[in-house]
C-alpha cells in the first residue's frame, strides 16, 4: 500500500435495499430511536442556554462547569453498566430506565432552589443519559447491517439540526419570559414520544441476549466496579479543582487513585499510548468530544457576561454549528468518501482546532459577535466528520458480543474527557476570578471585562488539545503503512 492510497480500507456493498433506513424493514425503528436522540438534542442546546442564567439567579457562578461536568461523571458508570446490561438481556431495560432518569434529573434540576441540587439534578439526568446512549449503540449493533449503520449515524447527527435552530430560541424565549426553570422542567414532557414509538420497535429488533452457544455470560462485576471507581474519581478531581486550596489536595489525590486504575481496565489496552486501530478510535473520541464540549459549554457564559446578549441570542450563536455537524456527519456516511476517512478525520480535527482557537476574539468589542457562529460553524462540519467516523469504526471492529462493551468504551473516553478537561478549564476559569465574571452584569457589554483571561485560559489550551488530535487521527488503520506495503 503506498503512502498515497487510502489508509483505512472499507467495504463497499451493494447499494441498500429499498428506502435504507427508512425502507419499510428498518422505518419504525430509526423513527423511534432518532426521536431518542433528538429528544437529547434538544436537552443538551435548551440546557445550554439557560444554563448562564441558573448558575447566576443560584448563586452558583463559581460552580457553573459542575453544571455540564456532573452530567458526565455519573454517565460514565451508567455506561459501563449498560453495556453489561445491553450484552447479556438486550438494550431494551436499560434504555427504558435510562430514559426515565434522564427525565428525572431534569425535574430535580428544574426545582433546585441551591447549585447544589441543581448539580444533583443533572448527575441524575447524566446517568440516564449514559444507559440510554450505549442501549442505543447496541441497538445499531444488532438490528442494522453494516452497510447501513453510517447511514443511520449520520441520522443521528441530522436529528441535531432542528433542536440545534429551535432549542437556543425556544430556550431564550422561555427563559426570558417564564424562567429558567420551566425549560428543564418542559423537556420531560417529550420522553412520552420516544417511549410510545421507540420502544415497541427495539424489542421486535434487538431485545434478548447475543444467542451463544454457552449462553450470555454473566455481569462482570469487575467492571462494574471499576466503573463505580472511575465516576467516584472524576468526582473528587472535579471537587479539587474548583476548590482552590492546599486541603484540596487530598480529594485530589485520592480521585486520581481510583481514577487512573479504572481508565486502564475499562479503555482498551493502548488506548492512552494510541496504539493503531481500536485503541487510537476510542482515544480519539474523547480528545475530539472533550476539547469541542469543553469550550462550547463556555460560550453561551462569555456571550452573556462579556457581549451582552441575551440569553437567546448566546444559545442562538451556536444554532448554524448544528446544522454543520450534520453536513459533516452525512458527507462521512457516503459510499465515495468512506476510503479517505481518515484524511476526513484529521482534517476535522484541525478545523475543530481552529474554531475553538478563533472563538476568545470576540473578547475584543471591536470584533463582531457573528465572527464566533462563523467560527463555530466551521468546528461543528469538522466534529460531524469526526464523531460519526469512530462510531462506524468502532462498531465495524467490534465482534457482536463485544458491541457493548466497546460502545461502552468509546462512549467512556467521550464523558471522561470531558469531566477532565471542564474540571481543568473550570478550575483556571475560577483561578482567574471566573467566579466573578456573572456577578452582575445588568445592560452594559463591559462589565465583566476585567475578566477577559478567565476565558482564554479555557479556550487556547482546549485548542491544543484538539491539534493533538489531529495527530492520533492518523493512527486509526489498524495496520501500520509499512506492514500494509509489504503486504502488497
Amino acid at each position: 500500500m503506498s503512502a498515497l492510497e487510502p489508509r483505512i480500507s472499507e467495504t463497499t456493498a451493494a447499494p441498500p435495499p429499498q428506502g435504507g433506513i427508512l425502507g419499510p424493514a428498518y422505518r419504525t425503528l430509526s423513527i423511534g430511536i432518532i426521536s431518542v436522540i433528538f429528544l437529547i438534542a434538544f436537552e443538551a442546546t435548551a440546557v445550554g442556554t439557560a444554563m448562564p442564567v441558573a448558575a447566576r439567579e443560584l448563586d452558583g457562578i463559581g460552580l457553573y462547569a459542575f453544571g455540564f461536568s456532573a452530567y458526565f461523571t455519573t454517565s460514565l458508570f451508567a455506561m459501563v453498566l449498560s453495556g453489561q446490561w445491553a450484552d447479556r438481556q438486550g438494550p431494551l431495560r436499560p434504555l427504558t430506565v435510562g430514559i426515565g432518569a434522564f427525565a428525572a434529573g431534569l425535574v430535580c434540576s428544574g426545582t433546585a432552589q441551591l447549585m447544589g441540587v441543581f448539580v444533583v439534578g443533572r448527575a441524575v439526568q447524566g446517568f440516564g443519559g449514559g444507559l440510554v446512549i450505549v442501549a442505543l449503540y447496541v441497538v445499531i449493533s444488532r438490528a442494522y447491517e453494516e452497510r447501513l449503520r453510517p447511514a443511520i449515524m449520520a441520522a443521528f447527527a441530522a436529528s441535531w439540526v432542528v433542536p440545534s435552530i429551535v432549542g437556543p430560541l425556544a430556550a431564550g424565549t422561555v427563559t426570558e419570559h417564564l424562567g429558567w426553570r420551566w425549560v428543564f422542567l418542559g423537556i420531560p414532557a417529550l420522553v412520552v414520544i420516544p417511549l410510545m414509538v421507540a420502544l415497541p420497535a427495539i424489542r421486535r429488533a434487538a431485545s434478548g441476549p447475543v444467542e451463544t452457544a454457552g449462553g450470555p455470560p454473566p455481569f462482570d462485576r469487575r467492571r462494574i466496579r471499576l466503573a463505580l471507581g472511575i465516576s467516584l474519581g472524576a468526582g473528587l478531581l472535579q471537587y479539587a479543582a474548583q476548590d482552590l486550596r492546599w486541603l484540596s489536595l487530598l480529594p485530589g489525590i485520592a480521585g486520581a487513585a481510583l481514577l487512573v486504575p479504572a481508565v486502564l481496565g475499562l479503555l482498551p489496552r493502548g488506548t492512552y499510548r494510541a496504539r493503531r486501530g481500536l485503541p487510537s478510535v476510542v482515544l480519539l473520541r474523547g480528545v475530539a468530544a472533550g476539547a469541542f464540549i469543553g469550550a462550547e459549554s463556555f460560550v453561551p457564559l462569555m456571550l452573556v457576561t462579556q457581549r451582552g446578549l441575551s440569553p437567546t441570542w448566546a444559545g442562538f450563536s451556536l444554532a448554524l454549528g448544528g446544522v454543520t455537524w450534520a453536513l459533516g456527519s452525512w458527507v462521512q456516511s457516503q459510499g465515495r468518501t468512506a476510503p479517505y476517512r481518515e484524511r476526513l478525520m484529521v482534517t476535522g480535527m484541525v478545523m475543530v482546532a481552529v474554531a475553538i482557537a478563533a472563538a476568545p476574539a470576540v473578547l475584543v468589542e471591536a470584533v463582531p459577535v457573528w465572527t464566533l457562529a462563523l467560527a463555530w460553524a466551521v468546528g461543528s462540519l469538522g466534529m460531524g466528520l469526526v464523531i460519526g467516523s469512530t462510531s462506524v469504526l468502532l462498531l465495524k471492529l467490534s465482534a457482536p458480543t463485544e458491541a457493548g462493551a466497546n460502545s461502552a468504551a468509546l462512549q467512556i473516553s467521550d464523558a471522561l474527557a470531558n469531566v477532565v478537561l471542564l474540571a481543568a478549564g473550570g478550575a483556571a476559569f475560577a483561578a482567574l476570578g471566573g467566579g466573578a465574571v456573572g456577578a452582575g452584569h445588568a445592560a452594559t457589554a463591559g462589565a465583566g471585562a476585567s475578566h477577559p483571561a478567565a476565558f482564554l485560559v479555557v479556550f487556547l489550551p482546549m485548542a491544543c488539545v484538539a491539534l493533538v488530535g489531529a495527530w492520533v487521527a492518523t493512527r486509526l488503520d489498524p495496520v501500520p503503512e509499512k506492514a500494509g506495503a509489504a503486504a502488497v
